[in-house]
């Protein structure tokens, strides 16, 4: 089996060697290709001499992250298609579970980084959130990719795209929360404190799924990130 992390970039020129470095010291056979959404600060050059990237897509601007992750996905070749954030890291068994379950897509358990109580709080509240089949990218989630090309990809939205995704997902085949823990950064709601980084996540989605303009909760995601 051939697994093909796709990483979507904006601006992490800081952030992606890491995340490649790590990528590196991962068993099996894995697959890297970067999908830069026309960042400025060199981010597919510094994608494109990393030795453990295979291929480098670039979006122009302004297509969002959805327009990434499906040519991320359509340069790929892989049997599964694992969708990485660069802020984040899987676990040392990822290829091993992935090649073991029978399950044709899901996600990793999650852990935010830090030791603090903010950061173990919100591991906590995204496990919970996950028993009800309610997970993001930034868990990465992964497919099998009949499965995807089924589902035609991610919906090219402004916001949760990838929570979009993944209700298509779990209401049409057999998912799994694999074993992990996947780690990923708290960077962007730390400043926030607990109470309002949930509440946001909570009165975003249920006013996404009660038919919220996507443009008009992008423009309320940024007030409260």
């Amino acid at each position: 089996m051939r697994v093909s992390v796709v990483i979507p970039t904006l601006e992490e020129a800081m952030a992606l060697p890491g995340t490649l470095d790590h990528l590196a010291q991962l068993p099996g056979e894995l697959e890297v290709v970067v999908a830069d959404g026309a960042s400025s600060d060199g981010t597919p050059q510094v994608a494109a001499r990393h030795p453990r990237t295979d291929a480098v897509v670039e979006v122009p601007r302004g297509g969002g992250r959805a327009r990434q992750l499906n040519a991320g996905a359509s340069r790929a070749t892989g049997d599964v298609l694992l969708f990485l954030h660069a802020d984040s890291r899987l676990p040392q068994g990822a290829f091993a579970t992935l090649a073991s379950t029978r399950a044709d897509g899901g996600n990793f358990a999650l852990r935010f980084d830090g030791a603090d109580r903010f950061s173990r709080v919100l591991t906590r509240v995204y496990a919970l959130q996950r028993r009800f089949g309610l997970y993001y990218g930034d868990s990465s989630i992964w497919v099998r990719r009949p499965v995807f090309e089924r589902l035609g990809g991610f919906r090219e939205l402004p916001i949760m795209d990838d929570y979009d995704f993944v209700r298509r997902l779990e209401r049409s085949v057999a998912t799994a929360c694999l074993p992990g823990p996947a780690t990923t950064s708290a960077r962007r709601w730390r400043g926030h404190g607990v109470a309002c980084t949930v509440s946001s996540w909570l009165i975003i989605r249920w006013l996404f799924i009660a038919g919220a303009p996507p443009v008009r909760l992008a423009r309320l995601y940024r007030l409260v990130r």
